[in-house]
């Protein structure tokens, strides 16, 4: 936290700049999504400034790497805090880097977090646009019931907040669906040996596996979980699994592997297919692919613009005020925020080599 009476350079007040801090994973696990989130926030500061910014204010945009150890990452926002060098702050990153920022911004600076989460996020000055797991797990879960017959699950995850308060939630829908647990797993943040897991899977015979293993450590756990001779045993649900991590899978180890998003490349919407078209237009066609971690740092922009615009201002209390209820337009469509919670369409799509087949949407 940021005392009160700690008083830094004064803050610079340039009427006609937004300046906007964004915290993106560019190393750890998550890192993976570093360059495709780059891209996506930058083709949405270009469309904005075009048509003449926010309020008619050009975005200027600082990126921080949300990867970097704990307390560089608090210096780094306490340094903005102190220096008055932000207006608001984007973030893509972990949900323990949440955790660390939000204790430095509240307060201070609006903060906006884009990807999946958790959910129950009720800081104020604080709003999120991601996935939660009574629309992104608890549809998918009831699917695979129905449609497979999906009674004994598994669970795996990141050790970190995450995957803990998520689990939880899950739990709770397999029950509601009448299956159960066999196991569960946390697993430390960087780690690459997943034996002794597997060996416990393998040895629970479980109908479905549910992984919350974060970024590369999800590839890392997928190829080894293929590689085992798992994958044409049981199913897979990812509970954060996109374009870009399947592509570190590779194609021969997503044998009936699951996902749940709210964003895929191949959605079939007329405002992904323009996001799309726009994006590799702007970065060429063997760009990163854009999946549903990068396209919320896209998203993320126009939500503010959408909230600034509802607001008539950008001063930070009527901006988090004017969230409520609000409908805005990015790659996924239609989104709105109610009760603090972002509604969307969900899709639960299956791996089909390196791509995703849509197969619901809920």
């Amino acid at each position: 936290m940021i005392d009160d009476d700690v008083h830094g350079p004064p803050r610079r007040r340039d009427r006609d700049t937004l300046r906007i801090a964004h915290f993106i994973s560019l190393s750890g696990p998550a890192g993976i999504w570093g360059p495709c989130s780059i891209n996506s926030a930058m083709l949405a500061v270009q469309e904005i400034n075009a048509r003449g910014g926010v309020l008619g204010r050009e975005i200027e945009i600082a990126i921080h790497d949300a990867g970097a150890a704990p307390d560089e990452i608090a210096d780094a926002a306490t340094d903005i805090v102190r220096s008055g060098s932000a207006d608001i702050i984007l973030g893509s990153h972990m949900s323990a880097v949440r955790l660390i920022l939000r204790d430095v911004f509240t307060g201070h600076l609006p903060y906006i977090y884009t990807p999946i989460y958790e959910g129950g996020e009720r800081t104020p000055g604080l709003l999120a646009i991601g996935e939660t797991p009574p629309r992104q797990a608890r549809p998918a879960i009831m699917w695979l019931t129905e449609k497979k017959r999906a009674r004994r699950w598994y669970l795996i995850g990141s050790d970190y907040v995450w995957p803990w308060q998520s689990h939880r939630a899950v739990k709770r829908y397999i029950a509601e669906a009448g299956g159960c647990v066999v196991g569960e797993d946390f697993v430390a943040l960087g780690r690459d040996d997943h034996t002794p897991y597997l060996e416990r899977i393998r040895s629970a015979q479980p109908d479905v596996v549910f992984i919350s293993l974060i970024g590369l450590d999800g590839i890392l756990f997928n190829r080894a979980f293929a590689e085992h001779g798992l994958a044409g045993q049981m199913l897979r649900l990812a509970n954060c699994m996109d374009e870009t991590v399947s592509l570190g899978i590779g194609a021969d180890n997503t044998e009936n592997l699951f996902a749940a998003s709210g964003y895929f490349v191949n959605a079939p919407t007329a405002a992904n297919e323009a996001f799309r078209d726009r994006y590799h237009r702007a970065f060429g066609c063997y760009a990163p692919v854009p999946g549903s971690t990068a396209q919320s740092n896209y998203e993320g922009l126009y939500f503010l613009d959408a909230l600034s615009r509802r607001a008539g201002t950008l001063e930070p209390r009527s901006l988090i005020a004017a969230a409520d209820g609000i409908t805005y337009q990015a790659a996924r469509g239609t989104v709105g925020i109610q009760r603090r919670r972002a509604e969307m369409p969900i899709y639960l799509a299956q791996a089909d080599g390196l791509d995703f087949r849509l197969l619901a949407q809920f």
